[in-house]
């Protein structure tokens, strides 16, 4: 439990000095129009909606797998405990497997990755058969496989980065 609120708050605070540094950006550009105004106010939400996100996802770390699990009392799944951090966070109710996730939302390049974006892979040699949530710096937040346990792992990873299959978002 110590880890998963430490690993909250260092997060937290990256993540604020994102949106801080987001804000001092536009400011520093003289933004004085409306449209550059309104997008300022759009990436600060997009941060805020995002931070919630993952900080949401970094509670479950620790809480076991379990096929077909969406709720962390009795155990998750992939898809069960990115649906669960989505419903509770956003409202927004998504499908129950990785491959109908794979579907909703704007298709992202890995390069283009941002906190709150859902990452998925190709583990059971079946294309979006799993999926987490991008939480910045090349991590990601997942319930992994039986025996285990929700955790945060690299993308960078061989496992992983042989595995990628793609990416979505979903926060406007």
């Amino acid at each position: 439990m110590k880890q998963t609120l430490l690993i909250a708050a260092l997060l937290a605070a990256v993540l604020s000095g994102s949106v801080l540094s987001g804000s001092l950006l536009a400011a520093d550009s003289g933004a004085n129009t409306a449209d550059e105004s309104a997008a300022s106010v759009a990436e600060k939400n997009y941060f805020d909606r995002a931070g919630e996100l993952v900080i949401h996802a970094l509670s479950m770390i620790g809480v076991k797998y379990k096929w077909g699990g969406t709720d962390p009392e009795g155990g998750l799944d992939c898809s069960g405990l990115v649906g669960r951090v989505f419903n509770e966070v956003t409202g927004l109710v998504l499908p129950r497997d990785s491959r109908s996730m794979s579907k909703v939302g704007t298709s992202v390049e890995k390069t283009e990755l941002k906190p709150g974006d859902l990452v998925f892979f190709n583990t059971l040699r079946r294309p979006f058969s799993h999926v987490g949530i991008y939480i910045g710096n090349d991590r990601f937040v997942h319930s992994p496989r039986r025996g285990r346990e929700v955790e945060v792992s690299e993308l960078r990873d061989g496992y992983w980065k042989k595995r990628f299959n793609g990416a979505r978002r979903l926060l406007p």
